[in-house]
């Protein structure tokens, strides 16, 4: 009973739901699509518990560390103080235009991710800096590509030459867009081979195993 419960009964469950949602999509049966509709509502309900289910857990991770004083302590009272005012007064006075939430929002979480965006430039700047050393062929291709494409997008790349503009949306608009659509292509081929091991039970990390 317990093997059944903890083994057969999420595959089957996994198994049911993965083709329920296939064959609605390809029939396009009013029943099936129906039933689809229903299991995406409650897709997004499960998904609604397990982010409180995620508030609870940090916030009993970042107590206990508090509670021992343990390194870099105060940053986790900071976070457990935020967590606490910006979710009490979203969940009683609401999230619109006008509020203490929204106040917080706007004066203090986003300017510290501005912040945060602004230091994370410096790291792709340094890493672009490392990655665009012209050692191997592919490198110097990297290397030419991008001095191109970042001089075509300013004026002084016209001054340079005329054409640079053009030239770099002729790259932005080919090579750069099939790359891009490869790896789409290529993730979405991954996930749906990922769907399919899991339907059939192969793949059964999403049971700690």
């Amino acid at each position: 009973m317990h093997d059944l419960l903890s083994k057969r009964l999420p595959m089957m469950l996994a198994f049911f739901a993965g083709m329920v949602i296939i064959v609605a999509f390809f029939s396009g049966h009013p029943t099936l699509t129906n039933f689809r509709s229903n299991m995406q509502v409650w897709v997004s309900i499960i998904g609604g518990f397990t982010l409180l289910l995620g508030v609870v857990s940090i916030t009993s991770v970042n107590y206990r560390r508090v509670r021992k004083l343990e390194k870099d302590w105060p940053y986790k009272l900071i976070l457990l103080i935020s967590l606490v005012v910006s979710g009490g007064f979203g969940i009683f006075q609401g999230t619109e235009a006008g509020t203490v939430y929204d106040w917080l929002f706007q004066n203090m979480s986003a300017p510290m991710m501005s912040s945060m965006f602004a230091m994370l430039a410096f790291f792709i700047a340094s890493a672009a800096y490392r990655a665009f050393r012209a050692r191997t062929v592919e490198a110097t291709i990297l290397l030419v590509v991008a001095m191109i494409v970042m001089l075509g997008r300013v004026p002084i790349g016209q001054v340079i030459y005329h054409r640079l503009p053009e030239i770099t949306e002729w790259i932005m608009n080919y090579p750069n867009l099939a790359v891009q659509r490869g790896i789409i292509i290529g993730a979405a081929l991954g996930a749906a081979s990922m769907s399919i091991r899991i339907i059939l039970g192969i793949e059964r990390t999403y049971m700690g195993r």
